[in-house]
């Protein structure tokens, strides 16, 4: 069974409460601060409480793990078929195509994520004070408390400068006199982040090393490890920067070296102490949606929430368009794959089929069955999370309390790779990315990415680029790889372009079959939660192929002609269509996203700063 994450511990005038109907403690008025984090319970709440600002409604819960990290070049907003619609002022178009405003009615209200992570922040800052003075650090559990915060909040601040760039730098307690203070440039506050996952590591089990780290749920030592090596990462590349555009974080050359040391350094003790498993890519995922969290697995850490919190399949799972047999939340395919997508993917790659959903859930709120999605316009949706690989039925109308995954072992090996290649070249970088290679690919072609891959460092760093892309599809990461690389404009310029091939079946798509075919209950019933057969999508298939050999069909995202006969509706059906295409093209960005990479901080806390807080990037 999960753990809660809700063991309420508000930290409010200075004072700790706590409540829990699992936790045996003093009445609250008798709780002093020397007691609070000097007991292992009373400190373990406190832990919890940064949870808790997780799962408040317009926190990571329903805004910014639905919202960021949308779009790129393999994930998109599939919601942009209304043409009333304005993707400069949609509160959530805008969120995804590099458009938001200071003002979003979604976003700005003081109850939204900056305000929780800051909530997150504030109570892991008087925890982590509390405990400094009054707990016995020496005490392995205790000490596992501890580090847990540090890394928390080190956690919280990196999705901070991640969606926000330069951010407000508090690592003590609020005072009277440090209430309001402005935004520090993000290499500041990420290189305390760096000294924080240091010392933390000091205080941190392995995972299955104590009680604590037998759970996903928790901070383990390898996820403070992952983690300074993602931040160390960020540093040694590229951001938008306040009147200089895209530059490096780190302008010295030897300094990014030593963050990509960093990163390989921390990557290689987390392999080479063997407390995770790669396993297979399809288990992993399964065991997200079982709600398997024991340790040790491919799973890292996730942010854990009730099952009646949390929209992450509501978000980024497979869509069912209606209540059925699998569950009683009609939702899933809000983001989905670009239409280019399954393109990319080699055929013989076991991701593309477990990431790619080409069909949606559709049926009569009792039983449903498989019907293909994206007629006009993109609309697949991401398979890594179904509600038909879950053990309950989701009956909540609004949550499915499904984990975030923040971590998982392949982005260890694929870091380790990529700073190798950096610092030494390709020459010993292929050992950390042949594992994953291992499990996507047959062997033959695992020896042929290899042997292109590293005959230079530059054929080896685009390699990562993609491996990267087919591997976290659909997990939020892609967008800050490219924001890192300096890519992000580039890719999504080139990925414009590639959509609109498509949409013609030109260019490399040529010869693509205008549909996709398919029988219902062909080799599996459509109600089978994981079988099912399509015709269309593969280089070298034909509509003249489909059309003798297959009973259904349905067009799949291409530009249509008009009839010249007079079939008006015929013809209004096939405008639609192209209208809906077009918004799709359009709509993977509206603004250079080199320029609009990070939102603006929200009006309502640029107001309540006393002047200290202003936007940048022409918000």
């Amino acid at each position: 069974m999960k753990k809660l994450a809700y063991i309420l511990s508000l930290f409010a005038g200075g004072m700790l409460t706590v409540t829990s109907c699992d936790l045996e403690a003093p009445a609250k008025s008798t709780l002093s601060t020397d007691l609070i984090f000097s007991t292992e319970g009373l400190a373990d709440a406190a832990v919890m409480a940064i949870h808790e600002s997780f799962g408040q409604t317009n926190s990571y819960r329903g805004r910014f793990i639905p919202y960021f990290g949308i779009n790129t070049d393999c994930e998109i907003y599939n919601n942009y078929a209304d043409d009333s619609k304005d993707p400069y002022t949609d509160k959530e178009i805008s969120l995804a195509v590099y458009s938001a405003s200071a003002d979003n009615t979604y976003m700005n209200t003081t109850n939204n994520a900056w305000n929780y992570m800051y909530e997150g922040i504030e109570r892991a800052n008087k925890a982590l004070e509390g405990m400094k003075e009054n707990a016995d650090l020496t005490n392995a559990n205790l000490a596992q408390l501890y580090g847990e915060l540090l890394t928390l909040r080190s956690f919280i601040y990196f999705d901070l400068v991640k969606a926000w760039g330069d951010v407000p730098y508090r690592f003590e307690s609020n005072t009277s006199e440090t209430i309001y203070l402005p935004r520090t440039d993000r290499v500041t506050v990420l290189k305390k982040v760096l000294d924080d996952l240091l010392e933390a590591e000091n205080y941190l089990g392995w995972p299955n090393e104590n009680s604590y780290t037998t759970s996903v749920e928790r901070c383990s030592k390898a996820f403070a490890k992952g983690l300074r090596a993602r931040v160390a990462l960020f540093l040694a590349g590229y951001s938008q920067w306040p009147n200089e555009g895209l530059r490096y974080n780190i302008q010295d050359e030897t300094e990014r070296r030593e963050m990509y040391k960093i990163a390989l350094d921390e990557c290689a003790s987390v392999i080479n102490q063997g407390c995770n498993q790669l396993g297979s890519f399809e288990q992993n995922f399964r065991n997200l949606c079982e709600e398997n969290v024991s340790a040790g697995q491919e799973s890292i850490y996730e942010i854990p929430f009730a099952s009646g919190r949390g929209r992450v399949l509501y978000t980024w799972g497979g869509k069912h368009a209606e209540v059925d047999q699998w569950t009683k939340l009609a939702k899933g395919g809000v983001n989905g794959p670009t239409p280019t997508l399954w393109y990319d993917y080699d055929k013989d790659d076991v991701r593309r089929d477990i990431t790619c959903l080409p069909y949606t859930w559709d049926g009569d709120k009792t039983t449903s069955n498989k019907t293909i999605s994206g007629t006009s316009g993109g609309g697949w949706s991401f398979g890594k999370l179904r509600f038909e690989w879950m053990k309950r039925i989701v009956t909540s109308t609004n949550d499915d309390g499904i984990n975030f995954q923040v971590m998982r072992y392949a982005d260890i090996y694929l870091m380790a790779a990529e700073a190798e290649n950096m610092l030494n070249g390709p020459s010993n970088a292929g050992q950390y990315m042949q594992p994953v290679l291992n499990r996507a690919y047959p062997s033959d072609k695992v020896s042929t990415i290899l042997s292109n891959a590293t005959a230079s460092q530059e054929a080896f760093q685009q390699e990562i680029m993609d491996q990267r892309k087919f591997e976290f599809a659909g997990e939020a990461i892609r967008k800050v790889d490219l924001m890192r690389w300096g890519q992000l404009s580039n890719v999504l310029a080139e990925t414009k372009a590639k959509i609109e091939r498509l949409a013609k079946r030109t260019g490399e798509y040529s010869g693509y079959p205008a549909k996709i075919y398919y029988n219902e209950g062909l080799d599996t019933a459509p109600t089978d939660a994981d079988g099912y057969t399509v015709y269309g999508l593969e280089a070298g298939d034909t509509d003249d192929y489909g059309k003798e050999n297959f009973t259904e069909s349905s067009y799949w995202f291409t530009f249509r002609e008009e009839g010249s006969g007079s079939d008006d509706e015929a013809n209004k059906n096939i405008q639609e269509n192209n209208t809906r295409i077009q918004r799709y093209i359009d709509y993977l960005y509206v603004n250079d996203p080199n320029e609009k990479m990070f939102w603006p901080i929200w009006k309502v806390f640029i107001d309540g700063s006393n002047g200290q807080l202003v936007n940048y990037y022409g918000y």
